[in-house]
């Protein structure tokens, strides 16, 4: 099995598992020693700072007494909260689950260590718009917003110990309005024994694959939510699920019993019975409303009945190398392989195509959809060429059975 976490988080998990319980405890929550309070700073700013044009505003605390358990100490997370209206009742990201109202944004993904964070002025003004719902008439033109710092220990199942919170200061700002997008489709990551080379490594491509939108299916515009799936070989080595590749497995699916676990750091390699291809699907409106730790329906692994040809390479070919083949990696070199990536240097007006290599036969163009980090697209044989807007260096990477095709720009 594979698992892996932030070395602060497997000291606090390390710290939890040595503490004893009081009487009165449940068995499951661990006692320990833990401060009340902290002081986050005034923002060392003058009057009210313009979202648009200023980039980030810095945030400094004093550290908590450390949290201890018979002087073995153990170290806190932090997230920083912002609230509009002063109040700190439901988080807008716990709101999108369950449809209900919410007055404070977690600004930050929760990091360790350290004592002082640089807030990201723009994207907390898009947060903020989500939030209100401001109009281009309804935003405000001066807006005092409330913050503080939320401080926890986490343990090796991400369960948080120990909560207590910071006061809470004033930061001054002159909001703006902007036509805000849908969100992009969330999108997990495949990674593991049965998966690209099987390393467990971090590289999108050689070491992980993206799960793919599925033609035609609908994703909430505010969360990204929505069904996606992978087809592909699995060899019955195993694999587990990540919902990103920067948050220190933080969020992941693994197995446990035979059923599908959600935010487990203990939880076993995902498996199949015996080796072929199958359609993996996740649902992640559905998995959203999981709580860590438990089982969860909203992923399914099927056996993939329709037939799908092995090839023995695959190309991109275009005007920027007179239509020839330029040829991809295989993902996958142990077993049989349907995933393949190149990176490759892209002027504005190039166009090209994906296609079997020395062949036309099979080849993969069509309409590309934008979205934050690039551009995909799905894949239609002998479709139209596909269009690069944007100069730049991109990541590609292609599934031969679905044609899906998405580029990440690097």
């Amino acid at each position: 099995m594979k698992t892996i976490f932030k070395s602060t988080i497997l000291l606090a998990a390390a710290g939890l598992f040595l503490l004893t319980s009081c009487e009165d405890d449940n068995e499951s929550n661990p006692t320990i020693a833990t401060p009340t309070t902290f002081v986050l700073n005034e923002p060392a700013i003058t009057g009210f700072v313009d979202m648009e044009k200023t980039p980030s505003v810095a945030l400094t605390w004093s550290q908590p007494t450390p949290y201890n358990d018979f002087n073995a100490p153990m170290v806190p997370t932090y997230t920083v909260q912002v609230s509009p209206t002063g109040q700190f009742n439901k988080a807008f990201d716990e709101a999108l689950e369950d449809n209900t109202g919410a007055d404070f944004i977690n600004v930050n993904e929760t990091f360790s260590s350290g004592k002082d964070v640089n807030i990201n002025l723009q994207n907390l003004n898009r947060q903020l718009l989500q939030l209100c719902g401001w109009t281009e008439t309804t935003t405000p033109e001066r807006l005092p917003l409330s913050v503080r710092v939320k401080s926890a220990i986490r343990d090796a199942s991400f369960k948080e110990y120990g909560v207590i919170y910071s006061n809470v200061v004033t930061l001054n700002t002159i909001p703006y309005y902007v036509e805000l997008k849908p969100a992009d489709p969330e999108i997990w990551w495949l990674i593991g024994a049965d998966i690209a080379d099987g390393s467990w490594g971090g590289n999108m491509g050689k070491c992980v694959i993206p799960m793919q939108t599925i033609d035609g299916a609908e994703y909430d515009n505010k969360t990204g939510q929505g069904e996606i799936q992978w087809i592909g070989y699995l060899s019955g080595n195993g694999f587990k699920l990540r919902g990103s590749l920067t948050d220190n497995w933080e969020n992941q699916i693994g197995q446990n019993d035979g059923g599908f676990v959600k935010n487990d750091g203990g939880s076993g390699n995902i498996t199949v019975d015996e080796p072929g291809l199958y359609k993996v699907t996740l649902n992640t409106a559905e998995l959203a409303k999981a709580a860590a730790g438990d089982n969860t329906t909203a992923l399914k692994i099927e056996k993939y009945e329709s037939s799908a040809p092995v090839f023995s390479g695959m190309a991109i070919s275009g005007s920027f190398n007179e239509w020839a083949d330029e040829e991809m990696t295989p993902c996958s070199s142990g077993w049989e392989n349907h995933d393949w990536y190149i990176t490759k240097d892209f002027n504005a007006g190039d166009e090209m195509k994906v296609k079997q290599a020395g062949s036309w036969d099979f080849n993969k163009g069509g309409s590309f959809v934008p979205y934050s980090e690039g551009m995909y697209v799905y894949g239609v044989g002998n479709g139209d060429n596909l269009k690069i807007d944007e100069a730049g260096k991109y990541l590609i990477i292609f599934n031969d059975i679905t044609g899906y095709i998405r580029f990440i720009k690097q």
